[in-house]
């Protein structure tokens, strides 16, 4: 190993380099190590519940006209994307649902960062409007889509307005909450350097509420999802609501439950997505200790 050059007089210092590397390597192989761990534990548990199921229905523990069973699920959703639905493709009525949960959403985030944003910085309307804003918290969200569905009819209109006002409470109270945590010292210094209260809350208080915003999303994603599905199950002319209602209204527990899994799988791929987005963003922030990244 190299010697580093020392004063005379004194004694030399060996510089060890190899440690630092073996180690570095070492909690790299861990964490890959956890991650395949985790991956196999999480197949495992899926593979054992559907197993289980399977028997189950097969063996008559469980009813199979209530409960159904994997396989017929499976059957069901592979006939829809063979033979369609009966209201139009599969891909239309995915299209349809997620049509009217982004734009519920993407209308939810933003009135919930303005608004949150707004009462964050300004005392006198979180005065003014925040008990408004409690009381609308409180009521039951979910029973606002017949009213929607009266005002806005059967098209999409209703549902977004019902993902619209399920999306808009979680944002708006983490954005109001990241406004409020700002630290002072920071907009203080800011208006030293003589920054007006528009460059303040643009350049200061929104790149410092941005980690709440997105702690947010999403939960928010998956409450449009439910303000679409809800919508759609109240009255609509196609979408994953629609199919869960007909096939309730046949006695298909298989079509209800093949409709719930593809919802599930839109679910995971956008919070997939979200969760990448935030990485991109967030390169600065330190992973979590214990998630093995």
């Amino acid at each position: 190993m190299p010697l580093e050059t020392a004063p005379a007089g004194t004694v030399p210092v060996q510089k060890d380099t190899g440690a630092p590397t073996a180690r570095t390597e070492a909690r790299e192989r861990a964490a890959r190590n956890r991650r395949i761990g985790v991956y196999a534990a999480r197949i495992a548990v899926l593979a054992g519940v559907l197993g289980l199921w399977e028997v189950f229905a097969r063996t008559g523990v469980i009813d199979p006209f209530n409960f159904s069973m994997p396989s017929k699920i499976w059957d069901q959703i592979w006939q829809w994307i063979t033979h369609g639905t009966a209201q139009g493709s599969l891909g239309e009525q995915i299209g349809y649902t997620l049509y009217e949960a982004l734009l519920g959403w993407a209308v939810g985030v933003v009135c919930g960062v303005v608004l949150g944003i707004a009462l964050g910085r300004v005392r006198f309307l979180a005065d003014v409007l925040g008990p408004y804003i409690k009381v609308l918290n409180a009521i039951p969200r979910i029973v606002l889509a017949p009213i929607f569905l009266i005002w806005f009819g059967l098209g999409p209109a209703s549902k977004v307005a019902s993902a619209v006002v399920l999306v808009f409470f979680p944002v708006f109270f983490n954005a109001f909450q990241g406004a409020k945590e700002v630290d002072r010292n920071l907009v203080a210094n800011a208006r030293i350097l003589g920054a007006s209260n528009r460059k303040v809350t643009l350049q200061v208080v929104i790149p410092a509420a941005t980690s709440w915003i997105f702690t947010s999303l999403h939960v928010s994603f998956g409450f449009a999802l439910i303000g679409a599905i809800v919508g759609e199950y109240i009255g609509a002319t196609k979408g994953l609501g629609l199919m869960v209602a007909a096939a309730q209204g046949t006695f298909n527990a298989a079509g209800v439950y093949a409709a719930m899994t593809i919802l599930a799988v839109v679910a995971l791929l956008t919070e997939g997505l979200l969760t990448l987005a935030e990485k991109k963003l967030f390169r600065w922030k330190p992973a979590d200790a214990g998630d093995g990244r």
